[in-house]
């Protein structure tokens, strides 16, 4: 009897160890302020939508589990929550029936769910379904200036992503090539939003569109010195009521009705008027990484934009996003800096051409020209809540004090630089800067050429004598003529912790 419940000890024992279960938690209070029409674009840039008011007061907390990636099958989940009251930006709205302008001011919602998820684990493949922040597969998210596809800049939409949960082995390759591949849909849940920064006089407005992603990245041996992975990004927002307005007049109204063959016809875009129901976005991406004798490692990294056929042929010059990136293996006064170059200024020419339209033309086979970046006639632009879904870059629909639904200038061009390392064992901080100069589009170019140059400057101090508490400050700028001078102060006040259970 006594072997028998020594044994039964032991097996409950090991039922409870097993099933321990580990989740994370973090509570904080952020406070913003500062002078301008926004905040400063590098405390809103690729953080996924949180903070874009010149002053406020938020709350938040977050809890979650994390999937186990050394596990066979694993599962995880979060929840994430704001509460946050900042001030209002005014935008100009048109009134059709007194034929006048007016202003709008806009605060974002005292409080909303930014993650609320599940996730589940089998061998290589993982499945996430709900509200998730997502970020880069190429670029270093807290360095770059932006994914030019998707990078993490605004906040999540509900829906699901399902794929490789890291690069895995290809067969027959002997380790030599892996593949990692993801695909996602998601519901736009931002209608009010846009029916309240949208003039009403002149564009377009999607009410209730959906977003498709997928990506596949091939990279090579990553135990050798050097590897390198590439592949390509591609995006569509489809469906959704759209409503075409000029001089604040109805000219257009479509409703598309969701049907369930769309969600394959965004995998493959079809011939004909299927092409053009959705507003596509793609990037052909390369990144070469080599690991020096001390670890550290250096990588080159190039973006390449493209929006229909003319860019997928790279046919748009040397458009794209260009960079180095340096990463030190034991940390230091400098343990990691981003180098970018950025030019969309070639666009496949400023003329939209199909041979289609002058028969017997000898000029060129395909069409081409005119990809106007992130911009589209069904679409609101490439952005969520006003903000890119790609770079930020481009200065986003958000900042459009007109309330238009377009991105303003994608022709422009630029540099970016990052940089982030430890000054004492609790005290680290991060420095980016941004120089852009913007020409406009190439439909409505802007008479002079704007510029724009950003700074931020980060600390973060984790106390000694406190595990889990930490206070992080902001300090960022913005001065010239593209997206309007702006200064700005952060501060944030965090605790993190851990509980089992």
């Amino acid at each position: 009897m006594r072997t028998f419940l020594l044994l039964a000890s032991i097996a409950i024992g090991s039922v409870t160890v097993s099933a321990e279960i580990d989740i994370n938690y973090r509570i904080g209070l952020t406070g913003n302020a500062g002078s301008g029409d926004f905040a400063p674009t590098l405390i809103t840039n690729n953080n996924h939508g949180v903070t874009t008011s010149p002053y406020g007061i938020a709350a938040r907390g977050t809890a979650w589990k994390s999937l186990e990636t050394a596990k066979r099958l694993s599962w995880g989940a979060g929840v994430d929550l704001i509460g946050d009251y900042a001030s209002s930006i005014t935008y100009s709205k048109y009134d059709a029936d007194s034929r006048t302008w007016y202003d709008h001011p806009m605060h974002p919602p005292r409080a909303w769910i930014q993650q609320l998820y599940g996730e589940v684990k089998f061998r290589g493949v993982f499945l996430t379904a709900g509200l998730k922040e997502y970020e880069s597969g190429m670029v270093n998210h807290k360095l770059s200036s932006g994914d030019l596809n998707f990078s993490g800049n605004t906040r999540p939409l509900p829906g699901f992503r399902t794929g490789f949960i890291d690069f895995q082995n290809i067969p027959f390759t002997n380790g030599w090539l892996q593949i990692q591949g993801e695909i996602g849909y998601f519901k736009s849940t931002d209608n009010d939003w846009t029916k309240q920064h949208f003039n009403f006089y002149y564009g377009c407005i999607n009410q209730g569109w959906w977003y498709n992603y997928k990506r596949a990245y091939f990279r090579t041996k990553p135990t050798e010195r050097l590897s390198v992975t590439f592949g390509c990004q591609a995006s569509a927002q489809f469906s959704g009521d759209i409503t075409n307005y000029v001089e604040g007049k109805v000219t257009n109204y479509r409703q598309h009705k969701l049907k369930f063959a769309d969600f394959f016809e965004m995998l493959i875009p079809q011939t004909g008027e299927e092409y053009y129901k959705g507003n596509h976005v793609g990037s052909w991406d390369l990144k070469a990484r080599y690991r020096l004798n001390n670890g550290d490692k250096v990588y080159g990294y190039f973006q390449w934009l493209w929006e229909d056929g003319s860019g997928v042929g790279k046919l748009n010059g040397l458009d794209g996003l260009w960079g180095l990136e340096y990463k030190r293996a034991n940390g230091g006064l400098v343990s990691g800096a981003v180098v970018e170059y950025f030019d969309f200024c070639n666009q496949s020419g400023p003329i939209h051409w199909d041979p289609v339209d002058s028969p017997g033309t000898t000029l060129t086979g395909e069409a081409t020209g005119f990809d106007n970046y992130y911009n589209n006639n069904m679409q609101n632009g490439y952005a969520i809540y006003g903000l890119a879904i790609g770079s930020p870059i481009f200065p986003s629909t958000f900042y459009n004090l007109q309330g238009q639904n377009l991105f303003l200038c994608n022709r422009l061009h630029g540099f970016h630089v990052g940089v982030l390392g430890d000054i004492t064992p609790h005290l680290d901080y991060r420095m980016l800067f941004t120089y852009r100069k913007g020409f406009g589009t190439g439909l409505i170019p802007f008479i002079h050429a704007r510029e724009s140059t950003s700074m931020m400057v980060e600390c973060n101090y984790r106390m000694p004598s406190v595990e889990g508490l930490a206070v992080k400050g902001q300090l960022a700028f913005d001065a010239g003529k593209l997206q309007g001078n702006n200064f700005g102060a952060l501060l944030t006040v965090s605790y993190s912790g851990k509980l089992s259970f």
